[in-house]
């Protein structure tokens, strides 16, 4: 599986979770996670969250690192399971940080969500296309403007988002790809 952290800000607007914007923007074909930050506004226009356009919910983070992923062969099940397992890498990931700088946060998962005393930490979604199961987590680095209460990895002290972002696709890429190798090591009955 193949991993990048993009140097470049990219204001994620939605239209980036589309199959194959990896290969075409990146030269990544396959299985893939991109990481990137930049300011984030998906309007109603560009959500695949049904349940955020019926609430009249679009998102905006004036920064976030964000993390795009695309899975082939892979149904939408899957993909959301995915998801969650990649939330939870992020949400280990955080607590070892806060463990190592004995930072007071306690970290909740919520579904695909993350908060902090109940500030909103994340985005997060899993939608199927013609080709490929694509993912996108959204972590706030300054949640300034955002439209619900949300806190950022600024707010936590947390400044190496390079690292802390390479960290997290090199767990799920190892992941991914340990449970692919468990797979092929038993016997059918």
């Amino acid at each position: 599986m193949h991993t990048k952290f993009i140097e470049k800000e990219i204001k994620y607007t939605g239209a980036e979770l589309c199959p194959h914007w990896i290969y075409r923007t990146f030269k990544l074909q396959g299985d893939a996670v991109v990481a990137f930050c930049g300011e984030c506004e998906v309007k109603l226009t560009e959500m695949v969250d049904i349940e955020d356009v019926i609430n009249n919910e679009p998102i905006y983070s004036k920064s976030m690192l964000n993390f795009i992923v695309e899975h082939f062969s892979t149904g939408l099940i899957e993909g959301v399971t995915r998801q969650r397992l990649l939330i939870c890498i992020i949400k280990e990931e955080l607590e070892n940080l806060f463990t190592i700088y004995h930072l007071p946060f306690t970290l909740q998962r919520r579904g695909d969500d993350l908060f902090i005393d109940n500030k909103k930490l994340s985005v997060s979604i899993a939608t199927k296309s013609s080709t490929s199961v694509l993912m996108h987590i959204g972590v706030n680095i300054d949640p300034e403007g955002a439209p619900i209460e949300a806190i950022g990895l600024k707010d936590l002290g947390i400044s190496d988002i390079n690292d802390f972002a390479q960290k997290i696709m090199v767990k799920y890429s190892k992941e991914i790809d340990d449970i692919i190798l468990a797979s092929t090591k038993v016997v059918g009955r």
